[in-house]
């Protein structure tokens, strides 16, 4: 039997809570559901049985909710489109919605700000699966009664229902309650007016892993992605990006403004900014260095000189420093304080007051030793492995093997660290499958 962290069992736990929450984990709610795609074209009628006209649309609001309220009908009557605010509505039934009275505005309808129409926005449109971590369509969309109204509580992605809305009239008003996702779940994206872009984005989506973000943002087009992009934070965007094969991140870099590009590349480590510069053209690459502030601009370029499949050309430029008289208290700290939890901190730096590398402290060893101990008292006895910022790509591995550490530190001709290269970033290099770099032929 596999067992399984207790980390791993938390989050999983947590997740299983949050779906145990949701509406969808009701069986009232379940069997209650109102599919949008058979309401549509059905008769529209005032208490007294007297019709109205036909459903033409639902209008829904969204304003950062997990479910969205409805707020109206759009109805057609004759050859008018008028909306019905959702508080003349008494019922709405699978094949049927009733009003409390034939009163209303018969103006034509015009959407107004934070308006979303169910099935002319939603419905065959892309969205994110944040449980499933898939890009899925909308092949329906239910509605349930939720409390003193009507909300959008999930979307059907089968092809079930879509084969249903094809066929005869009958057959469209059957929800099929165990093929949906709960819509608390959903990332909507996909509607190039955006309506559908959400004030905030789903807090599921803030869950995802970079690898995660990186595939939904390669399965969506263009319009979709850049929506999807500009739903997240800044830094989390940045990892994403890191996690994208070599040809759907040059496209994604194309189709930014420069001011983005330069924001998200800015967030990236520093040996994966080089990376994501590199796919840019010379022109594009003018671009965004023009966007940068002066001394971003100015780090970056020089660590662009190094040939891509040198030492640095690999290297990540952020280092974990100590100097000789730092206690490991001090040493914590300082890595507390200008690192967060999206860096790879393999090992510290150890210098002396001329800034030469005397140790590289494991980083393992820092978190086990006693607070009040000089980090000069973790040194090894063994000198640390290093090569310089023109070493070729054998000679790093062959550093890394004889060595069997999980990183090299990268020195200038004075002994000064410059860089780190982390085992995760050889491998990289040379299995394309599980990085962007390519390795070159012949290697040299």
């Amino acid at each position: 039997m596999v067992s399984r962290l207790p980390l791993a069992t938390g989050a999983l736990r947590s997740r299983r809570e949050r779906r145990s929450e949701r509406l969808l984990a009701s069986r009232a709610v379940r069997d209650a559901l109102i599919s949008v795609a058979g309401l549509i074209g059905r008769s529209v009628r005032i208490a007294n049985g007297a019709d109205v006209g036909r459903l033409a649309d639902c209008v829904a609001r969204w304003d950062g909710q997990d479910y969205p309220p409805l707020t109206g009908l759009v109805v057609r009557v004759g050859r008018r489109l008028a909306f019905v605010p959702v508080g003349q509505v008494v019922n709405v039934q699978r094949t049927l919605v009733t009003l409390g009275s034939a009163r209303f505005d018969l103006r034509d309808f015009e959407r107004r700000s934070g308006e979303v129409l169910l099935a002319e926005d939603v419905l065959d449109h892309q969205l994110v699966d944040c449980d499933g971590v898939r890009v899925v369509r909308a092949s329906d969309l239910y509605l349930a009664r939720v409390g003193p109204g009507w909300r959008l509580v999930g979307v059907d992605v089968s092809l079930h229902s879509l084969v249903r809305r094809l066929g005869p009239t009958r057959w469209r008003v059957r929800p099929t309650p165990d093929r949906v996702i709960d819509w608390a779940a959903i990332q909507p994206v996909g509607v190039e007016s955006g309506p559908l872009r959400l004030r905030e984005p789903n807090q599921s989506l803030s869950r995802l892993r970079p690898s995660d973000l990186a595939d939904l943002l390669e399965e969506l087009g263009r319009p979709e992605r850049q929506e999807l992009l500009d739903s997240l934070e800044p830094p989390s965007a940045a990892d994403a990006l890191e996690e994208m094969e070599s040809p759907q991140l040059r496209s994604l870099l194309r189709d930014l403004a420069p001011e983005r590009a330069a924001e998200l590349i800015v967030e990236m480590e520093p040996d994966e900014a080089i990376d994501a510069l590199r796919e840019l053209d010379d022109e594009a690459l003018a671009e965004v260095f023009a966007a940068m502030a002066s001394q971003q601009a100015a780090r970056l370029r020089r660590l662009l000189e190094f040939p891509e499949y040198s030492a640095g050309g690999l290297m990540t430029t952020r280092l974990a420093h100590a100097h000789l008289g730092d206690t490991v208290d001090d040493v914590r700290e300082r890595i507390r304080v200008e690192f967060d939890e999206r860096a790879d901190v393999d090992g510290v730096v150890l210098v002396d007051d001329a800034d030469r590398l005397v140790d590289d402290v494991a980083v393992v060893d820092l978190l086990v030793a006693d607070r009040d101990q000089q980090i000069s008292k973790l040194g090894s006895s063994n000198p640390p492995i290093t090569v310089t910022s023109s070493a070729p790509l054998t000679e790093v591995i062959d550093q890394l093997i004889d060595s069997r550490r999980g990183s090299v530190v990268v020195v200038d001709d004075e002994r000064r660290p410059m860089g780190r290269i982390l085992a995760d970033d050889v491998i990289d290099a040379l299995v394309p499958e599980r990085g962007r770099r390519r390795l070159p032929t012949p290697l040299t």
